[in-house]
């Protein structure tokens, strides 16, 4: 049997051994577990998993490569990758290269070959926290101390944002969007050029006078990494322009809107991950199955003091996954209407808010 040449240390003490693929470095993030049985190229490439290490469930990663079409971003910040069985063979005929590619060429290490559903379990009981990847011949001592001695960083949204603003425009577009950036995703750009926006990116921390001068019909809040509490810039931006357009969130984003209107935000135990979490919408009764990536959560109680109501809420943990200011024209959901991969029952929200913009 080949000797494992890598090993992730937890920093309460749990050890996992296994093989090295993609950059060979050491490295300190959060650990995370996502149960998505596909789109593994659209995870590691998602600005939201910033200084995090995510566990994939789905046994096989990496059959199927990488692709030219199918980014989230063009430059991917997660920390690391956790499989069980890494597969550098990729059978498709889009494919131009293999996952171990890709990391290695972004300086992002990765380990397979661990008992993912051990590590899942003990991430679902004791929670999401500190783990080094690491040389197998590292001692244990020597790996806890440095997970002591490490402080996870949080300029995440800083590291993650545009540094100026850029455009995606498309053919016979109705609405001008302004999308405040603190790690989108491009699917959701696309999302809305295919319903006739032009997008105009812009960093988290432009302000309301140079959004305004921008004219917009609407204005787009992103996903992103951390803990919402810290983007103060853009929850200071939805005080003041609430009520003046029409204002979407997703993610980070819905967050950020729930905080500007007053309510609270807490870190979940091991967050919502993946593309399979059943959520229910208050105002008809059906079921959407959502893709998600979270954190944190929106705080009930504290919602109802404010002049947001709930929408959807999500069946497993009863979390609010949907609020909504109707005075104001703003609405915000917790999950990926835009997902990609999949799944696709949460388009409409996008053709909500061109509705908005109509109006």
């Amino acid at each position: 049997m080949k000797e494992f040449n890598k090993k992730i240390v937890l920093e309460d003490g749990e050890e996992y051994y296994g093989y090295g693929f993609g950059a060979d470095k050491e490295a300190i993030c959060e650990i995370v577990f996502n149960t998505s049985m596909v789109g593994y190229q659209e995870i590691v490439s998602d600005p939201s998993y910033t200084y995090q290490m995510v566990v994939m469930t789905y046994p096989l990663i990496g059959n199927y490569g990488i692709t030219d079409d199918d980014y989230e971003t063009k430059q991917p910040t997660i920390g690391g990758m956790v499989v069980r069985e890494y597969n550098d063979l990729p059978s498709n005929f889009r494919y131009t290269k293999t996952l171990s590619e890709y990391l290695e060429e972004n300086d992002i290490p990765g380990i397979a070959g661990i008992d993912t559903r051990k590590l899942t379990r003990s991430i679902r009981e004791k929670g999401s926290r500190k783990v080094i990847i690491t040389d197998s011949n590292t001692s244990k001592q020597e790996a806890l101390k440095k997970l002591e001695e490490t402080e996870i960083p949080r300029d995440a949204i800083a590291k993650v944002s545009c540094k100026k603003k850029w455009y995606s425009r498309t053919a016979n577009a109705k609405y001008n969007v302004v999308a405040i950036d603190c790690g989108i995703k491009l699917n959701i750009i696309r999302s809305l050029n295919q319903r006739g926006c032009n997008v105009t990116v812009v960093p988290y921390n432009t302000s309301a006078e140079d959004i305004i001068n921008l004219k917009p019909d609407g204005i787009f809040l992103s996903n992103g990494p951390g803990d919402p509490e810290d983007v103060t810039e853009v929850i200071q931006l939805v005080k003041e322009l609430k009520g003046k357009y029409p204002i979407f969130g997703i993610c980070l984003g819905h967050q950020m809107i729930s905080l500007a209107y007053g309510a609270k935000t807490y870190k979940l135990k091991f967050g919502h991950r993946g593309g399979n979490h059943p959520v229910v919408n208050l105002e008809n009764g059906k079921i959407e199955i959502t893709s998600q990536n979270h954190s944190y959560a929106v705080d009930d109680k504290s919602l109802e003091q404010t002049e947001l109501t709930a929408t959807h809420k999500n069946i497993l943990d009863d979390t609010i996954e949907g609020v909504e200011c109707k005075k104001h024209k703003v609405f915000s959901v917790q999950y990926h209407p835009e997902s990609a991969p999949g799944p696709q029952d949460s388009g409409y929200l996008f053709d909500k808010f061109i509705m908005l913009l109509n109006k």
